[in-house]
């Protein structure tokens, strides 16, 4: 291995999914997979095999379709989890098992309610099963920021003997401060000395994830597990984007260690994962928010137009960010259109192509002005689609006083089925429709709306979280010129997503 070279070790698809109303269907997943690939992310953990028969599905898949990255699964130190994360990423040409028990004094007294030589048991056999079906395995120390350095030690000896080649230290509640991460990563690279890889995975709950990612790379960490956005349970992980350019753009310090990510995807995957979530980077973030690049102050902006570097210190053109331009019309043909989408992180042939052509040509001839953020909200949508069980043809709406009524048009099975409801607001009605026409009951869990671009005829995202049946919740996502049309359609999305994840449970 080169020593010089930081592995980017990308867990979008597993912890980034467990921010509140992030939760994402197979297809949705293997798009963000295969831009995770343009990206150039070394090792991506695909989500938790175990977790769900969703959540098997999609890492399986992913591992089909993954070219050069490594696809890893995560599982608890049982057998049934590794085996079921070996299952999982049987098909992918790159495979890694990810295993992990809690190691700080809290954990194992009243989480595990085990002594620690139990633990490192536990831990040796986790790591031997797993070799036995993939020979890349990472062990990871669950709470190692709370964990007493003697035991850190101890443990770790034990899982390298055992076969780990990675040995990750997650700062899992985000409680330590950068010289307190620094020391600590120092003194385990010092005994590790070279027998495994040593990771980090920090949490943000302080606001310090990045700091503290960067602060152990210095101390001699070699691979750094983050998200894009910064995304995951609570407030977060440690932002890819932040720390690839942060590595980047201070080679003063970090020199000569680097990463093979390739940073003009940057903005493109962000989003990607903005759209597909419903989570959108907050304006002021780092790197991908949107007034990264924005200059309000009179000074500033005559600095600027000066010379860029007088208050930029990377430019937009390098995360990929361009000018949010008029570019594409109604009379824009099928080639401009595909050269767009790849300028956008898509890769779209075949059928794919055609049909979210087709979707251009109907949006253009309803909205005058088509945006960037138009066409990544549209191609998202459409090649994200799941089965459809049941898809919306028609929806008419009205309301007045008290009351709105809904009458929608589905079509299942091969039948237009159509019927009409009262709610307490149109969205209430076409809900309570859509609830009668499937015969399953859903709970409206969130509910949000956002404007796609710019302009009266912006495009309306719908984002809705809904429980069927007091099942978990699923997301769904609508996109329509009409709000109330965006929202029938998201509904209908986490309906067929609902279905589709009750079919792979049966």
């Amino acid at each position: 291995m080169n020593d010089n070279k930081i592995i980017i070790f990308d867990t979008t698809l597993r912890d980034g999914e467990q921010s509140p109303g992030a939760s994402m269907n197979t297809a949705e997943k293997l798009q963000i997979a295969l831009a995770l690939e343009r990206l150039g992310v070394d090792v991506m953990e695909a989500g938790f095999a175990a977790a769900s028969a969703g959540d098997f599905d999609a890492v399986n898949q992913i591992a089909k379709q993954a070219s050069n990255i490594t696809v890893c699964s995560l599982s608890r130190a049982l057998e049934k989890d590794i085996k079921t994360a070996a299952d999982a990423i049987a098909p992918a040409k790159n495979k890694r098992i990810h295993t992990f028990i809690a190691t700080s004094p809290i954990h194992m007294e009243y989480k595990l309610k085990m002594k620690p030589d139990e633990v490192i048991k536990r831990a040796v056999d986790a790591v031997m099963y797993a070799k036995s079906f993939c020979d890349d395995v990472e062990f990871s120390c669950e709470d190692a920021g709370r964990s007493e350095i003697s035991f850190l030690k101890e443990i770790c000896d034990a899982a390298i003997g055992a076969g780990a080649k990675t040995i990750n230290l997650p700062d899992t509640v985000g409680y330590r401060l950068p010289l307190e991460i620094s020391a600590m990563i120092e003194q385990m690279v010092k005994f590790i000395d070279g027998r495994a890889i040593v990771s980090v995975h920090n949490h943000n709950d302080l606001g310090l994830a990045t700091s503290n990612s960067l602060a152990s790379i210095v101390a001699g960490a070699r691979q750094v597990e983050c998200t894009i956005n910064g995304i995951g349970e609570r407030a977060g992980n440690a932002a890819l984007e932040e720390i690839v350019m942060a590595i980047k753009t201070r080679q003063d310090i970090f020199a000569p260690l680097y990463t093979d990510i390739i940073a003009k995807e940057i903005y493109p995957i962000s989003r990607l994962i903005a759209t597909i979530t419903g989570i959108e980077p907050q304006p002021n973030k780092a790197i991908v928010g949107k007034n990264a690049f924005a200059h309000e102050s009179g000074i500033h902006q005559d600095g600027v137009l000066k010379h860029k570097e007088t208050y930029e210190i990377i430019s937009a053109e390098s995360i990929g960010l361009e000018k949010n331009s008029l570019v594409l019309g109604k009379h824009s043909g099928r080639h401009a259109f595909k050269d767009k989408l790849i300028s956008l992180g898509f890769e779209l042939d075949g059928d794919a192509l055609n049909t979210a052509f087709e979707k251009f040509k109907d949006l253009a001839d309803k909205k005058k002005d088509i945006f960037d953020d138009d066409i990544r909200a549209l191609v998202s949508q459409e090649i994200t689609k799941i089965p459809q069980a049941y898809e919306i043809v028609g929806l008419l709406q009205s309301s007045g006083g008290d009351l709105a009524s809904a009458s929608i048009s589905i079509k299942h099975n091969g039948e237009i089925i159509s019927d009409s409801a009262l709610g307490n607001g149109t969205a209430d009605a076409i809900f309570k429709v859509i609830d009668r026409i499937s015969s399953i009951s859903g709970v409206l869990k969130d509910y949000k709306v956002i404007a796609v671009s710019q302009g009266k005829d912006a495009l309306a995202k719908v984002d809705v979280k809904v429980e069927f049946e007091g099942s978990h919740a699923v997301m769904g996502h609508g996109l329509d010129i009409d709000t109330m049309m965006a929202s029938a359609k998201a509904y209908v999305a986490a309906l067929n997503s609902y279905i589709r994840i009750k079919s792979l449970q049966i």
